[in-house]
């Protein structure tokens, strides 16, 4: 069997996030940091801006991914492999859900909390991280819809 290049990857990623709950993700993360920095106003102690921001990209990138691959039986055929493959290696479809959301922390990083172009890129990749490792775990779970659907 013949390995899958990274633009492969990608590109499978891709096209399986292409059926992902777009509007449930925006609605989940606009939601979560809405609240989020409402409770830091309305609870003692400083209401944290970047903390919101970040909480609502994590929980927009993982809604998304796990959204996408929650279905696999779709009709079109080439999304229905590309989800297929991606539930079969959750690890490698988790990748590109957690960089997106690190490079989309970044910013917010930079320019609310004020760290510094080091210290705001450790976050991001740290934020990132966790996205991979529980967007990992999600599609990890769903992994037995790659065997009923086939």
């Amino acid at each position: 069997m013949n390995e899958l290049t990274r633009r492969d990857e990608m590109s499978l990623a891709g096209a399986a996030l292409r059926g992902a709950p777009w509007k449930t993700a925006a609605i989940t993360g606009v939601a979560s940091a809405a609240i989020s920095f409402t409770m830091g106003v309305i609870l003692p102690g400083p209401a944290d801006l970047t903390w919101a921001l970040c909480l609502g990209i994590s929980l927009f990138s993982l809604v998304a991914a796990v959204g996408a691959v929650r279905r696999p039986d779709v009709p079109d055929r080439v999304t229905r492999q590309a989800r297929l493959w991606s539930l079969r290696h959750p690890w490698r479809f988790s990748l590109y859900p957690g960089i997106g959301a690190a490079v989309l922390m970044y910013p917010i990083q930079l320019i609310f909390d004020r760290e510094g172009v080091f210290g705001a890129a450790w976050d991001a990749l740290w934020g990132g991280a966790l996205v991979y490792l529980i967007a990992g775990l999600g599609t990890l779970s769903l992994k037995g819809k790659a065997q009923s659907a086939r």
